[in-house]
């Protein structure tokens, strides 16, 4: 019988990595359980800032829609109900074309039958008084038409005009019958303000340039009557 190293009872057993080792290796697997854990949080931070991002853009656009903001409105002040503000029911407005004068039940008027032919509306400001049954075709576009009596500042005329001019869909002109110093009117809608510095000067513009209560959206407001004078 031979006794060597192929003798079971000889094998040499399996060497046991040393501690330094041990520490070594303790160590790299903390090493990458840390690092996943970071990654992990990093995709999950990732994550809950998209969703978060993707919320708010919901919730802006959700309201600039409900706002109904309208080109040349203020777009900082466009929400909210509009105190003062008088509505009447389009479908008791007529919009019938007329060539004769026309009584409307209001002052300036917000709708009913009316000249064929239209006022520029394109951020013109006349400085004599228009005719009812244009200005109202003009409403009919979608245009707001701003009115003032001797009452308005001059400041407040200069300041409106300025506004009027740069805003497509308005109409500016005198208005001696109507009862307070400023009127905003689009087609079924009214308010009267004091000053041009009122916050409801921009709520009503974009609200109500080519807003939902527009009848001919689309229609333009360019080419119309050019006999009256600016």
């Amino acid at each position: 019988m031979s006794f060597g190293p192929s003798d079971p009872r000889y094998a040499v057993p399996p060497q046991q990595p040393s501690g330094g080792a041990r520490s070594t290796r303790n160590r790299a697997i903390a090493i990458g359980l840390s690092a996943a854990v970071v990654a992990g949080l990093a995709v999950f931070g990732t994550y809950m800032v998209l969703e978060t991002s993707e919320a708010e853009e919901n919730r802006a656009g959700g309201s600039s829609a409900q706002d109904g903001k309208q080109p040349g409105g203020d777009k900082s002040d466009t929400g909210g109900a509009i105190a003062g503000l008088k509505s009447w029911d389009a479908a008791e407005l007529g919009r019938n074309h007329s060539a004769g004068d026309v009584d409307y039940p209001m002052t300036p008027p917000v709708g009913g039958d009316h000249n064929p032919s239209w006022l520029d509306c394109d951020g013109d400001v006349y400085e004599k008084a228009v005719p009812d049954v244009n200005a109202v075709h003009s409403l009919e576009h979608g245009a707001v038409w701003v009115t003032y009596s001797t009452m308005a500042a001059d400041a407040d005329v200069a300041k409106l005009a300025e506004r009027v001019r740069s805003t497509p869909f308005t109409l500016m002109s005198p208005y001696a019958d109507q009862e307070g110093a400023i009127v905003l009117s689009a087609w079924g809608k009214q308010v009267t303000v004091d000053s041009a510095d009122d916050r409801r000067v921009d709520r009503f513009l974009a609200q109500y340039v080519q807003g939902p209560q527009t009848p001919e959206p689309g229609a333009p407001c360019t080419g119309g009557s050019a006999t009256v004078p600016q």
